[in-house]
């Protein structure tokens, strides 16, 4: 039986919230974002830790730490190894009425959680933490990286009516009714988050999204592959442009 099936007293059978982590090699290192992350919630919830095979180095400690913290569990992505394979298994798994995508390496801030989950509460089906509006930042990282990424959020947000400006983030929370109403077609690592953003707008699902500040890692090495993976976000900057062309035509003219 893997951990993603052990179930441990005390945890409640459906939380509000479930945080998927995916992980990699990370070691002892993803226990202080793991408290950092627990610290900062008060929301009922469950933080999967998912990951790709026994012998990698975060499992041990992640193991001990759930002693400690029972809202952690691993569990074991047995959909094929990456990032990709890694969040949609902790999908599966979830069991929280909201799911939140965050990363291992402590970029993302804890500290805007909790708005994050009140505008869910509100209605939202998808709430972006968002670099690029107003009173977010973003820290470190390579330059061409970081460039592209705030060029294609905003506009996306400014041009095809996206209505956040930050798609390309993984660190987003879904609706669980949003996630299972929508075919994932994504195939390459961080893509997912831009997907589900252009699927969502398209669709005209409620929005919305907190100021959050990102720092790139300070351990281990990122897994981030910027010319292997930008064609798979092209396809999807053009498919929110397209889908807003097509709104357009679409719209009765008045008069």
């Amino acid at each position: 039986m893997t951990d993603a099936r052990v179930a441990t007293a005390g945890r409640p059978d459906r939380p509000d919230l479930t945080i998927v982590m995916p992980v990699y090699e990370e070691g002892a290192a993803v226990v202080p974002v793991l408290r950092a992350l627990e610290a900062a919630l008060s929301t009922p919830h469950e933080t999967l830790v998912v990951y790709d095979f026994d012998a990698d180095t975060t499992v041990p400690p992640v193991r001990a730490l759930a002693a400690e913290l029972p809202a952690v569990r691993l569990v074991r992505n047995d959909l094929g190894r990456g990032v990709l394979n890694a969040m949609k298994a902790g999908f599966a798994a979830a069991r929280g009425t909201w799911i939140l995508v965050t990363m291992a390496d402590g970029s993302d801030d804890p500290a805007v959680v909790e708005a994050m989950v009140a505008l869910a509460r509100d209605g939202a089906d998808l709430v972006a933490a968002s670099r690029y509006m107003h009173g977010g930042h973003q820290y470190g990282g390579p330059l061409v990286k970081r460039t592209l990424s705030r060029a294609a959020g905003l506009s996306l947000h400014r041009l095809a009516g996206v209505p956040v400006h930050d798609a390309t983030n993984n660190f987003k929370l879904y609706s669980r009714e949003f996630l299972e109403s929508t075919t994932i077609e994504s195939t390459a690592g961080f893509e997912l988050a831009t997907e589900l953003t252009v699927k969502a707008a398209l669709a005209r699902r409620p929005m919305a999204e907190v100021p959050a500040t990102w720092r790139d890692r300070t351990a281990g090495q990122s897994r981030f592959r910027l010319g292997a993976w930008l064609p798979h976000y092209l396809r999807w900057y053009r498919a929110a442009f397209i889908g807003r062309a097509r709104a357009a035509i679409r719209m009765p003219r008045s008069g």
